[in-house]
């Protein structure tokens, strides 16, 4: 494959074609938003969730807080 084909094919994969949606700019779905509430009101990390987020903004942060999570980065409990 030749270097010029190669760079058409990455230029043309970073923009979606006309009519394909585009989640950097679609705003997060009801699902996300319930999830990533959650997530933030279980890990006390308020400021993780925003209204008006992307989808790929809200899944990218959903996935950070269930990494913190998995990794056992939350406060001590207190009871």
């Amino acid at each position: 494959m030749t270097q010029k084909k190669k760079t058409q094919e990455i230029q043309e994969s970073q923009y979606p074609s006309p009519g394909t949606s585009n989640p950097a700019r679609e705003p997060m779905t009801g699902a996300q938003a319930s999830h990533l509430k959650m997530l933030a009101d279980e890990i006390q990390e308020p400021a993780a969730f925003q209204q008006g987020l992307s989808k790929l903004e809200a899944s990218r942060r959903i996935d950070a807080l269930i990494e913190k999570l998995r990794l056992g980065f939350l406060p001590p409990h207190t009871d």
